[in-house]
């Protein structure tokens, strides 16, 4: 039922112009829910004019936001009203009518954007599209505080105010701040998951991932600070634009990345970027998803992005180690999902015979529901290309003690996973990133 002062503003619009009243009535139900119109915000009026009114609510459309601005103009609230009757929001309507819910969704979020009052991404927070009851709170409570900084008339730097609200200790939380009420809520739907494997493997992680996994004291990530350093002068790069041979020959021998032929078999000579897959793995982490390093001519040279990686070491582990997690181009979550497991296998530092890791991936990504190709069961065959990923990057960051098990008869198990000291904390720095990830809609991102 609407809250009483809205029952007497329906009452009265009900008598002065009773065409609108059932509009009106509408409309504010959607818009409040049944609370007060004190507890509405800007960004409330916004949303429900430029997204939910033209998605959800049925009837004329144009009609029912004229009548909210009757009803918000006898309330006293006539910025709001002013929305109702603006042009950007004829505009919106009209996109929606003419092109579509997208070519509509996408006017609705350059016009919010340009109120102000939409709260930004912050470092320590990118916001969901899909958003669970905490952080719709905080988004919320940002936007409000955004509003009335605006309306104050001050100058608004909108990230600064953003961070501060998200960080501070509030006293309606007990004290807590609404940046760890989102990470809380994040982390808790992390290991909820899907299926009683998945679940059961990552439980224990709730509390191990709680705050932030600090860099060690011990040198770490070599192999990235070494060619960043190198980029400092440029990189040469091959006709194929590959690392040249010397290049890729002294990263071989300076982290132990020559790469036997066969088990038991003596390393080969590297001829090229080619012959160390660690090497390829290292340069697409550097450039494709640090950002660090780009190709100028048949050159590598170190970006700013790099310099300042280079420069403020637990940014540098922050962002590398999330690299672990990162879908290639063209991977989804079911790839995702399997490195997943496997480092949450792999990160209390046991060493695990390559088909005992298969198989127990296996068993917590068939339990989620991921099926093969062709619609049976996952199988080593479709973890290997997955996994092959994971070993190359954890071999190019310096995080990985596993090695070839010898020439056994037991072929599957050739390789042996151990992760370092480093690389366990990696590992979990890796799951933090994941478990903290905005949730996006399909297509988002």
């Amino acid at each position: 039922m609407p809250a009483p002062d809205v029952a007497a503003l329906l009452a009265q619009l009900e008598r002065s112009e009773p065409d609108i009243a059932e509009p009106a009535r509408v409309a504010v139900e959607w818009l409040a829910g049944g609370e007060a119109l004190e507890t509405i915000s800007q960004f409330d009026v916004c949303e429900f004019l430029w997204y939910t009114l033209p998605i959800k609510v049925p009837g004329d459309q144009a009609t029912i936001a004229r009548a909210l601005g009757k009803l918000l103009r006898l309330a006293g609230m006539e910025r709001y009203a002013a929305l109702c009757d603006s042009p950007a929001t004829a505009r919106i309507l009209l996109t929606y009518a003419r092109e579509g819910e997208e070519a509509g969704t996408s006017a609705y979020h350059r016009e919010l954007e340009s109120t102000g009052v939409l709260p930004p991404d912050v470092p320590e927070l990118s916001w969901s599209s899909i958003m669970g009851p905490e952080e719709l709170g905080a988004h919320v409570a940002c936007a409000a505080a955004l509003e009335l900084a605006i309306v104050a008339g001050d100058p608004v730097d909108r990230e600064e105010l953003t961070r501060r609200w998200l960080t501070a200790p509030r006293a309606e939380l007990g004290g807590d701040c609404w940046l760890h009420r989102v990470h809380g809520e994040r982390l808790n739907r992390w290991v909820l998951g899907r299926g009683t494997a998945r679940r059961e493997l990552a439980q224990p992680f709730e509390v191990r991932l709680h705050a932030p996994i600090e860099a060690p004291a011990e040198p770490h990530l070599e192999p990235l600070r070494w060619l960043l350093d190198l980029a400092r002068t440029g990189v040469r790069l091959t006709e194929r634009l590959n690392v040249g041979r010397a290049v890729a020959a002294e990263a071989a021998d300076r982290f132990g990345w020559a790469s036997p032929t066969r088990p038991g078999a003596e390393s080969r000579a590297v001829r090229g970027e080619a012959d160390v897959p660690a090497m390829t793995e290292l340069r697409r982490i550097a450039v494709h998803d640090l950002g660090a390093l780009r190709r100028s001519g048949r050159r590598l040279v170190l970006t700013t992005t790099g310099r300042n990686l280079l420069d403020d070491p637990a940014a540098l582990w922050e962002a590398a180690a999330a690299t672990l997690l990162v879908p290639a181009p063209g991977e989804h979550d079911f790839e995702i999902s399997i490195r997943e497991s496997a480092l949450m296998i792999l990160v209390d530092g046991d060493a695990v015979p390559d088909g005992d890791l298969g198989d127990r991936v296996a068993e917590v990504v068939n339990g989620e529901g991921w099926r093969s190709a062709d619609g049976g069961r996952v199988t080593g065959v479709d973890l290997s290309h997955p996994l092959a990923r994971l070993r190359h990057r954890l071999d190019a960051l310096g995080l990985s003690g596993g090695a070839s098990g010898g020439s056994g008869p037991a072929a599957r198990d050739a390789y042996v996973w151990r992760l370092t000291g480093t690389g366990r904390r990696a590992a979990l720095a890796a799951l933090r990133a994941q478990a903290l990830r905005p949730r996006q809609y399909a297509g988002l991102g």
